[in-house]
Formats: C-alpha cells, sequence, structure tokens
C-alpha cells in the first residue's frame, strides 16, 4: 500500500476533525484569493481609465486631481484653461505634433452623474481597453458636429436611470437645473471604464446651457473706477442703447443738435486667441457695455450710458457729443479675458477697457471689439505617432517628464511636447495618465493592497497551525496504530513522512477548496460589484499570483505537520504496545 493510501485513510478515520480543518484553511485561501483577483481587476480598471491617449492637458496643479477628474470623472476640476489652448493643439502651433485633441468640459450633472460636454471626436477617434473602439448599443450611434443638443450616455447611467435612445434629459449646475433639453441618440456598449458611469454632450451645447444660465449680464465689472452705476430715468437697469444720463441733472445729450457721434463694436469669443474678429467665432449676448465720456469746451462734463451687447455680440452707441470716452465690459460670466482690438479712432488699450477714444464732429467710431476665451476643463491628446521629432527646435531637456507615456507614439515626441505645453505661456500642464495612475496605486492603493495580503496571509498561516494541532492531539490516538506499524517494519522516517503527507493532503485539499470558492463567490456577486463600483470582475479572472498558492501551501503543510511527524518519529513502540489494553 502506497505511502499517500495510507495518509488518506488516516484522514478518513477522524473524517470530521479532518473535514473542518480543511474547510478553515479553504475559508482563509479563497479569502487570499478574493483580494487578489480584486485588487487585480482594480489596478486594471484604473490604468484603463486613462488608456487611449498620451496626455491629459489642464490647468497647473496637483497632477493627481488633474487625473482623477479628467480621466475617472472624480474630485473636482483644478480650474479651468483657455478654449484658444484646445484651438492650438488642433489647429495651432502644436498642430503638426497631435493626431488627436478631445476637448473635456464639466460643472454639470445629471442628477449624480457627470455631464461632460465634449465633441464627436470622443468616440469617433479615441480608443479604450487595448486599443478598442468605442461601440454603441443597438439603435444608436454618436453625435455629429452640427448636433449640439444631442447626448451620448454611458452603459451604467443608461441602465440604472433607464434612459434609452430618444430619451431626454436636463442638466443641472449645483440645485439649478436648466432649461435646456438633450435627447439622447446613442448608448455606449459597457467599456468597464469610467465612461459608463457618465452622459456626454456636444460642447456648443454644454456652452449654451452657461449661456442660458448667466446671461452674461452683470458679470465681473471692471467697470469705471468710481464704483457708479448708472441707471435708466425709470429708476431700473438699462437694457438696450440708452438714453445719455447727465451725471448734473442737466437736459440729455442726446437732444442736442452737435450730438452726431457714435461708438460701436463686437463682445465675441476669440477662439484661437489671435485679437481679430472672425465670422466663424461665436458672438457673445447680453453683456453690458459701458460708456464714460467727457464734453463740452472744456471738457467739464460727464457722459455715462450702459447697454447689453445683441443676439449678434454687437453694441451701439449714438447721439454722442464731440468729446472723449472709455468704454468697458463686463467680463461675462464663464469667459476668460482675451485680447481687446482697438477700432478706428484710435485710444488705448487696458483690460476690458479702450480709454482716451478722442473723437470729433460727426465721427462715427466702429470696431472696438472685446475678445474673451471659452474655457475648457482639459483636453485628452494623442500624439501623432508620426512627426518627427528632430524638426522640433525646442532644446528641451530629456529628462524631463521621462516616464509620460502610454506606448501609443514616440516617448520623444510625448516629452517634448510635454515640456512645451508646460513651459508655454498659457498656463497650463501636460501629464501622462498612466505614470500618475500607476504612482497612485503604488503609493496608495498598493499600500492597502499589501497590508490586506499581509492579514490573509496571516489568517492562512492560523488555519496552518489549527492543521498541526488537529495532527498533533491525535498522536495520543495513535500510539498504538504506529508501533503496530512500526513492529510490522515500517521505519522511523516512513512513519513521519506519513504524517507530513497527511498534513499537505489537508493543506491541498483545503487549498483547492479555497480556489473553488474564492472564484465562485466573485462570479456571484460579479453583478453587484459591477452595479456599485463599475469593476467588471468575472468568475475566471485568474491572477498570476495565484499560481503560487499550491506550492506555497505544499511548504506550509510541511512546515506545520513537521512538529507533529516528530512527535510519531519518536513513538516508543514497546510501551505504545505494552499499555494498550
Amino acid at each position: 500500500m502506497s505511502l499517500w493510501k495510507i495518509a488518506w485513510r488516516s484522514i478518513q478515520q477522524r473524517a470530521l476533525a479532518s473535514t473542518l480543518t480543511a474547510i478553515s484553511m479553504g475559508l482563509s485561501v479563497a479569502l487570499v484569493v478574493i483580494v487578489l483577483v480584486v485588487s487585480g481587476v482594480v489596478h486594471q480598471n484604473f490604468r484603463r481609465g486613462g488608456e487611449g491617449y498620451d496626455l491629459i492637458v489642464g490647468a497647473k496643479g496637483d497632477e493627481l486631481q488633474l487625473v482623477l477628474n479628467t480621466a475617472f470623472y472624480l474630485s473636482d476640476p483644478i480650474e479651468n484653461i483657455p478654449y484658444s489652448l484646445y484651438w492650438n493643439l488642433t489647429d495651432g502651433r502644436y498642430a503638426t505634433k497631435v493626431e488627436v485633441a478631445v476637448p473635456i468640459c464639466m460643472g454639470h450633472r445629471y442628477k449624480s452623474y457627470r455631464v461632460v460636454g465634449t465633441t464627436p471626436a470622443m468616440f469617433d477617434d479615441l480608443t479604450h481597453r487595448d486599443n478598442r473602439p468605442y461601440t454603441f448599443a443597438p439603435g444608436g450611434r454618436n453625435f455629429k458636429d452640427d448636433e449640439y443638443l444631442a447626448a451620448v450616455v454611458g452603459s451604467v447611467v443608461a441602465r440604472k436611470e433607464r434612459l434609452k435612445v430618444g430619451s431626454r434629459f436636463k442638466a443641472t449646475h449645483g440645485t439649478v437645473e436648466h432649461g435646456q433639453e438633450f435627447e439622447i441618440v446613442g448608448i455606449l456598449e459597457h467599456t468597464g471604464t469610467p465612461n459608463d458611469k457618465a452622459l456626454f454632450v456636444h460642447m456648443e451645447g454644454f456652452f449654451q446651457m452657461h449661456d442660458q444660465e448667466h446671461g452674461h449680464d452683470g458679470g465681473h465689472d471692471e467697470a469705471d473706477g468710481d464704483g457708479e452705476h448708472e441707471h435708466s430715468e425709470d429708476g431700473h437697469d438699462d437694457h438696450g442703447h440708452a438714453e445719455a444720463v447727465h451725471t448734473q441733472g442737466e437736459e440729455e445729450v442726446g437732444a442736442a443738435e452737435s450730438a452726431d457721434c457714435a461708438l460701436s463694436g463686437f463682445v465675441y469669443a476669440d477662439t484661437n486667441g489671435n485679437g481679430i474678429k472672425e465670422p466663424a467665432e461665436r458672438p457673445i449676448g447680453g453683456v453690458r457695455v459701458r460708456l464714460r465720456g467727457q464734453y463740452g469746451e472744456e471738457g467739464e462734463d460727464d457722459l455715462l450710458r450702459s447697454t447689453l451687447t445683441d443676439a449678434e455680440g454687437a453694441y451701439h452707441f449714438d447721439r454722442l457729443p464731440p468729446g472723449t470716452y472709455t468704454l468697458t465690459e463686463a467680463q461675462p460670466n464663464d469667459y476668460l479675458d482675451g485680447a481687446e482690438t482697438l477700432g478706428n479712432a484710435g485710444g488705448e488699450v487696458g483690460k476690458d477697457k479702450f480709454s482716451a477714444i478722442r473723437l470729433s464732429a460727426e465721427q462715427h467710431g466702429t470696431d472696438y471689439n472685446f475678445g474673451n476665451d471659452l474655457q475648457v476643463t482639459a483636453v485628452l491628446v494623442r500624439v501623432n505617432t508620426e512627426y518627427d521629432p528632430g524638426m522640433m527646435s525646442l532644446g528641451a531637456d530629456p529628462a524631463d517628464e521621462s516616464s509620460d507615456t502610454v506606448g501609443l507614439a514616440s516617448p520623444d515626441v510625448i516629452r517634448n511636447l510635454t515640456t512645451e505645453i508646460n513651459r508655454g505661456p498659457v498656463a497650463a500642464q501636460a501629464v501622462g495618465p498612466v505614470r500618475i495612475i500607476s504612482d497612485f496605486l503604488r503609493d496608495t492603493v498598493g499600500d492597502l493592497q499589501l497590508v490586506m495580503l499581509v492579514m490573509t496571509v496571516v489568517i492562512v498561516m492560523v488555519a496552518g497551525i489549527g492543521i498541526m494541532v488537529s495532527i498533533y492531539n491525535s498522536m495520543s490516538d495513535r500510539r498504538h496504530e504506529i508501533a503496530v506499524m512500526r513492529a510490522l517494519g515500517a521505519g522511523r522516517r516512513t512513519i513521519m513522512l506519513i504524517v507530513l503527507l497527511e498534513s499537505i493532503l489537508l493543506s491541498l485539499g483545503g487549498g483547492v477548496l479555497g480556489l473553488l470558492l474564492g472564484h465562485g463567490l466573485i462570479g456571484i456577486f460579479s453583478s453587484t460589484i459591477l452595479e456599485r463600483t463599475n469593476v467588471a470582475v468575472g468568475m475566471f479572472d485568474f491572477q498570476v499570483a495565484e499560481l503560487i498558492l499550491i506550492p506555497a501551501l505544499v511548504v506550509l503543510a510541511s512546515a506545520v505537520g513537521y512538529l507533529p511527524a516528530v512527535a510519531a518519529y519518536r513513538t516508543d513502540v514497546a510501551q505504545s504496545l505494552t499499555n494498550t489494553p
């Protein structure tokens, strides 16, 4: 009879104790399996959140916060960056180095989910999870360039909120719900990325929500220096081409025969940051523009007026007497200050202000244009793989941001573009999301994983000690059995080996049970885990570290079985046979 069979028979003789011992080992191993699998899948999902692009360009500040907010829709945005920087990535100074640039705009929610403003390139040009293209559920599609009120919804949002193609929703900013509705034209197939828990709208529609919310009246006023706010004759703020109001209570200058001058211009979004109003650039309506002037023979009289820009972003002050004037823009909400363009009557340019504009009789000053910059939260950038870094006349330090790469393009191209943006004229930073996520997982999540793994290993060791105690306590009942085996010719080492094999069988049995139990529990609760955390984990997700479990259990069993084996080795045959009744 083989030694393995003898050890197995010994286990069968103590069926209850052996079963309980194996179960305790199985529960411990199952806990190890769950920790290994779940932590491994969490690591994979975190890394997948930053796949599909090389860089995230956003406001200067904490790099981790930028990545968590942009890639995972966690935390709050640091600040916004100018739209003109996005334009430079697509059509300007960085365009030759960039293959795809996708803007990300945040600040609104639908219930507890992020509403993200972006462009069709988000799903047409970017990829996810090992370079897979985004796909849509049957009947759905991506929104188009001219569909400003269309939306694409992540799979988790659609499932939880029972949204489908054709459904409509309104976004909220804080507690304020916007009146503008978005229609869902597509639902993403499940990706296992944070995009499953977000709603995506056209960036232009996102900007329109802000325009409707603020109306751009009463923005950040850099006004006239003395804090004076003018009103129309009925005591209400003027909304239109205001009649002139004389500060000293005299008759309106607008009625004077000499009031034949005018000033006009536009307020617009200078998307490329060049300070020139171009036909394709969007006007900004509802922005207050104030006029202040001195007229009269010695400039002793003051004139105050205000107006709101119309839907085309235009403003106009007419029936002005010859004199010296100042125009001031109330900075529109949700816009950054841009370049002001001096009109044809000359003058001086300041922040949101034109001053020292001297008008002579019948002179019309035109094109006093206030440029403003739209804001985006961040930009996802995939670097041009065909760009030759040798053509860059940058002189960057190769050591800077050396690990900011995900392998989608040449590390040199990514490194040089990163350095150029970080040292550029705009206060922005470019970071590699994979590097930041890897550092975060190693420094924070990795420590937590290590603590949990150590705790589970300790539990396994306690279960191993249970095996040792169970076998050792059985030695007093097995002395006669051991003595008979010795009398029949079994050597001390054979007896010792049988006890060790018994310990190994119990450990291996518990280990196999633990593997099955651990993966079984993961399979049972996989849907719940996906629902609550968006982490897709399955019964057959195995980790490489699991391969060492069986060898480790053999070593553990040998260690804990050594003491009982030694006790069996030292059994006195004569005494055991004599003392047995």
